[in-house]
């Protein structure tokens, strides 16, 4: 526990002076604001909720990870370990899981592209991300050179870039849009008489974000217009250039969060760490001060210090420690976790039961139109 404390502590003030971790408690972490103050007054405490289920989340791939580890694969078969015939079964399935993922990296990749202010990513920053994304150690060699038509590599002040050759208009549609499209949600927002928020934060607008506050959280009346007012709040498309917005615009502010949730929309497990959000600053021209961001919009993003690292999840994604959606590569992942003993999870991972993931999947396997 005060390994933990003491992480999340180091991590806050080392990306800003206005944070920093005072105590953690069984459900909450107290975050203290310094103001200017006067007569000794005590600075102002804000309550960071615990989600004990993400946090779960994290303790429940250690062993998954060190299984795959030792299932390994042919760039990393460690001595002395030989797999059941079970787990051999499992393994040779393995290039038509990757077969499958291959158009959803491909679209995914190009939509990372296509936020970027300039089309374009170093492959160092990629490399990064890679797993998260599903991407082959060697995508470099063995996936981009097969789209020219998408991709390209080109030196940039020194660096290895990964290019978008082409725009396409279609894709530049998010998850928060196309959820919002199957609800039938209307394209403008509806008078306040006819719809108001509800207490869990929820607002059926077309600029809206789904809000999954966490249990301890006990949101008032005048958080919740607060939060009204920027739920009905438009904003410019993370598909825009970033750099034709004024930073200090709210609209700008609100535009922001629409990144980063599109950004942890692309990942297969839906969650980046933190530091590797920091790492595409430049890339989606994002605020210094990413973790305030965070942990200000807690009813979308959680983190979490489990683990080595923290970790930002995206709220909406999981029901409780489970993934809602999972694409191939993670349903064969499952089989290697179900020879530990643990349960191949229910139907509800089954990317295929998703409307939303069933329609991008599908769309992405025209590759070449």
């Amino acid at each position: 526990m005060h390994r933990r404390t003491s992480s999340l502590r180091s991590y806050l003030c080392g990306k800003t002076d206005e944070s920093a971790l005072r105590s953690q408690t069984q459900g909450s972490v107290w975050l203290s604001k310094k103001q200017i103050s006067s007569g000794g007054r005590r600075p102002k405490k804000k309550i960071y909720h615990r989600d004990h289920n993400l946090d779960k989340v994290m303790d429940l791939q250690k062993k998954p990870s060190l299984i795959l580890y030792v299932g390994g694969g042919s760039d990393r078969t460690p001595p002395f370990v030989t797999m059941t015939e079970k787990a051999a079964k499992i393994a040779s399935e393995e290039p038509e899981a990757r077969s499958f993922m291959e158009p959803i990296l491909v679209r995914n990749l190009r939509k990372m592209l296509m936020m970027s202010a300039d089309c374009r990513v170093p492959l160092e920053k990629v490399e990064l991300i890679g797993n998260e994304l599903g991407l082959p150690l060697d995508f470099r060699e063995s996936l981009v050179p097969k789209y020219p038509q998408f991709f390209s590599i080109k030196d940039v002040n020194g660096k290895a870039c990964l290019h978008l050759e082409h725009w396409d208009s279609s894709l530049a549609v998010t998850a928060r849009e196309e959820r919002l499209e199957l609800e039938g949600v209307p394209s403008s927002n509806p008078s306040r008489k006819q719809v108001r928020i509800s207490r869990d934060g929820n607002y059926s607008g077309p600029f809206a974000f789904n809000m999954q506050f966490t249990a301890g959280f006990r949101p008032n009346n005048s958080f919740l217009e607060e939060l009204e007012r920027w739920q009905r709040l438009d904003f410019p498309s993370p598909y825009l250039n970033p750099r034709t917005f004024e930073a200090a615009d709210p609209k700008a502010r609100k535009r922001v969060v629409a990144v980063l949730h599109e950004l942890l929309s692309l990942t297969m497990e839906k969650r980046l760490t933190s530091s590797q959000l920091d790492a595409f600053h430049s890339e989606y021209l994002l605020p210094s001060r990413l973790l305030l961001c965070l942990i200000k919009h807690h009813g979308i993003f959680y983190i979490t210090n489990k683990g080595a690292r923290s970790t930002v999840f995206l709220k909406e994604a999981y029901d409780g420690t489970k993934l809602i959606a999972q694409c191939p590569l993670l349903l064969h992942i499952d089989k290697f976790v179900a020879l530990s003993g643990r349960r191949v999870l229910d139907s509800c991972n089954n990317f295929a039961s998703s409307p939303i993931s069933s329609r991008n999947y599908s769309s992405s396997s025209r590759l070449h139109d």
